[in-house]
């Protein structure tokens, strides 16, 4: 772990490098022969530690704008993860209630991003 030259800020480093260690080990995986599906494998995790990252500032941060772009990481970071597991025909898992997060399911075409109106133009609804 980082040392901390604040003590404040010792939670925060604790599970900042938590978050990172997770994330790179979930990120080594046994190739598939298939690109699409291991390029998804591996950009998984990475996204998820983003948002662990970011939840982890939004815990300690007393900075508002840097608050904001904290939650914007965690929504959109979400929104790639859903875009890329539809992207190869993965089914969504189900959502998880969080003041962050713009739920796929209720969110009018018209206010979803760009990709994942796209990816839902040529596969239907939302699985």
């Amino acid at each position: 772990m980082t040392e901390a030259a604040f003590p404040e800020e010792t939670p925060y480093l604790r599970e900042n490098d938590a978050a990172m260690n997770k994330m790179m080990s979930d990120m080594v995986i046994k190739p598939t022969g298939d690109v699409d599906r291991d390029f998804v494998a591996m950009m998984t995790p990475h996204h998820q530690g983003a948002i662990e990252m970011a939840q982890s500032v939004l815990r300690s941060s007393r900075n508002e704008q840097i608050r904001r772009l904290a939650q914007e990481v965690i929504v959109t970071q979400q929104q790639e993860i859903a875009a890329m597991r539809l992207a190869i025909g993965d089914p969504l898992p189900p959502s998880i209630p969080s003041p962050t997060q713009v739920s796929v399911s209720s969110t009018s075409p018209s206010t979803m991003p760009s990709i994942l109106t796209s990816l839902f133009q040529k596969t239907g609804e939302p699985q």
